[in-house]
């Protein structure tokens, strides 16, 4: 008997339906049975876009979606009649009725016309322009085993447009695709244990640790991540500044088998020369002044883990000699102590200096180089994966929408262009701070409205700002640096640094902080690029 027979046999005898019905449903059976063999490991997509298309050939509705459910968060997998940005949602359940009555219930949901509870898609239905709410929802949750695995939503702009809707049907078809889906997710975890050769595939919190998008360059580097991830290959990780490269490595770790030891983090351009050993190493109560009691290192922190040294660039030079010992030995050596001491540590490193032009130029050992690099990894720019930063935008608008305590927020179509017209220097991290200033600024414009519609005006002054700094005056002060017809760029680049942070330092009173926070630099990057430039960090300037 084939695998669809046996799934119609299990629910006929359950649920009372006419023949014509139960031959529609043995065809959307067929169907969804023919797309498993398909399913990849950690790519249910293609699948949820099967479901999509099955369930819309049973019910009308102006939008449908199939979304994943884990550790009380739903997540869109496919979607059709809501904007783009609806991909990119995290919807805590619990802090979302309907879904929340979905999730628990073990029979489809209909909802009356007049309900006052609030449906996350408001605002977000292609079917008509504005920030209308649904009128008509129902939806229905796939459970195997009494654990929730998502949930199919229905929405309408027609209040009356789910009253003939039979219940019958309904309930048959959501323990068809119930069975089905929970088939493809067993799949998919399948092909994970496979790839990886692990006994289960842990979860991740895709709250924190999502690499949200779809495009080419995303999809490479995700599958160059799960390629590595379970090897014990040391990982240099390089791109821009904002582009999301301590995400990368916590997918690396968490994708790992040593994904049940810690995830260690060291920030090298904040460790300062003389303490850099007793950070990465340890000490021993009296090793110098000012060590009143020993202290474990973060090699040994991250024992049976990972560690990863971010802005591995900004290491000095004689630190640089003792990592590399390290590396090479698998020991480390306490600062105050003659006793060294065995660490089974992998290392992932990331960069947004180029570490070859730096090993050339005699900042960076070349034998380190070689042994962080053994398998690199390049995170694109946000300008290279345009099409991301819709589906990133939804996903940074649902977290802000829990920040600021309103019901919904919703992007209009001309910011929407806005966003995406904009090539994005400061990368995912300028894109969700330009977000967050629009956001606040669009609930403190609509008071106390359910929906709050963020539009191009409240991000005006992002655009002003970007222009006013691309069209600055040859006078200005902040901008303007005299330069010579035959000055490299590399010069001319240093040259136009050391003026800027001297203009900023002296407008802030040679306050350091109040400099780096205007610049948007951590202040002890900051003050490291000022002696590499030949400012002086003391109270006052050359």
């Amino acid at each position: 008997m084939t695998y669809t027979k046996c799934v119609l046999k299990t629910l006929v005898g359950h649920i009372d339906v006419d023949q014509r019905t139960l031959s529609h449903l043995l065809g959307i059976s067929t169907e969804l049975a023919q797309q498993l063999p398909h399913v990849k490991a950690g790519d249910i997509g293609a699948f949820s876009q099967a479901l999509v298309r099955v369930v819309k050939s049973v019910v009308t509705a102006d939008a449908i979606a199939v979304l994943r459910c884990e550790q009380g968060i739903a997540y869109p997998l496919a979607c059709s009649g809501l904007a783009p940005e609806a991909m990119g949602r995290r919807f805590v359940i619990k802090d979302h009725p309907r879904l929340a009555a979905i999730a628990s219930a073990q029979q489809p949901q209909v909802f009356a016309a007049d309900c006052s509870l609030p449906d996350p898609y408001d605002g977000m239905l292609l079917a008509t322009a504005g920030a209308l709410p649904v009128h008509a929802c129902m939806g229905f949750s796939l459970y195997q085993d009494e654990q929730l695995l998502g949930m199919v939503t229905f929405d309408s702009l027609t209040p009356s447009a789910f009253e003939g809707v039979a219940l019958p049907m309904l309930a048959m078809l959501q323990s068809l695709i119930a069975a089905h889906f929970a088939t493809a997710l067993n799949l998919v975890t399948l092909s994970e244990q496979a790839r990886h050769g692990m006994a289960m595939l842990r979860e991740i919190s895709h709250q924190s640790f999502t690499m949200i998008g779809d495009s080419e360059v995303m999809q490479r580097l995700k599958q160059d991540i799960d390629l590595v991830a379970n090897s014990e290959l040391s990982v240099l990780i390089q791109g821009e500044t904002g582009t999301g490269k301590e995400l990368v490595a916590r997918r690396i770790h968490e994708h790992s088998s040593r994904c049940q030891g810690p995830f260690v983090q060291v920030n090298c351009a904040s460790l300062s020369e003389n303490l850099a050993e007793s950070e990465f190493f340890g000490h021993r109560k009296g090793a110098f002044t000012g060590a009143d009691r020993h202290r474990e290192g973060k090699f040994l922190v991250a024992h049976g883990g990972t560690l990863f040294l971010d802005e591995i660039g900004e290491l000095p030079l004689s630190m640089q000699s003792k990592l590399l010992r390290a590396l090479q030995s698998g020991e480390i050596q306490p600062v105050g102590t003659d006793k060294p001491q065995y660490v089974d540590v992998r290392i992932v490193a990331a960069t947004n200096r180029d570490l070859r032009q730096e090993v050339e130029t005699g900042r960076f050992r070349a034998d380190l180089f070689h042994r962080l690099s053994v398998y690199p990894l390049q995170v694109p720019p946000l300008k290279n994966r345009a099409q991301d930063i819709v589906p990133l935008a939804g996903f940074f608008v649902e977290q802000l929408r829990k920040k600021l305590g309103v019901r919904q927020l919703v992007l209009s179509d001309p910011f929407v262009k806005q966003l995406q017209a904009h090539d994005w220097p400061g990368n995912v991290r300028e894109l969700e701070h330009v977000l967050s200033r629009a956001a606040l600024k669009a609930k403190h414009a609509a008071r106390e409205q359910d929906i709050v519609l963020v539009d191009i005006t409240h991000g005006a002054q992002w655009r002003t700002d970007v222009a006013s700094e691309l069209t600055a005056s040859p006078n200005s002060d902040t901008l303007s640096v005299s330069l010579p017809a035959e000055q490299t760029l590399k010069a001319a680049t240093e040259a136009f640094q050391k003026n800027l942070i001297k203009t900023r330092l002296q407008s802030n009173g040679l306050n350091w902080a109040a400099t780096a926070r205007e610049l948007s630099v951590d202040r002890a990057n900051l003050v490291r690029l000022a002696k590499r430039l030949g400012i002086e960090t003391c109270k006052k300037l050359n």
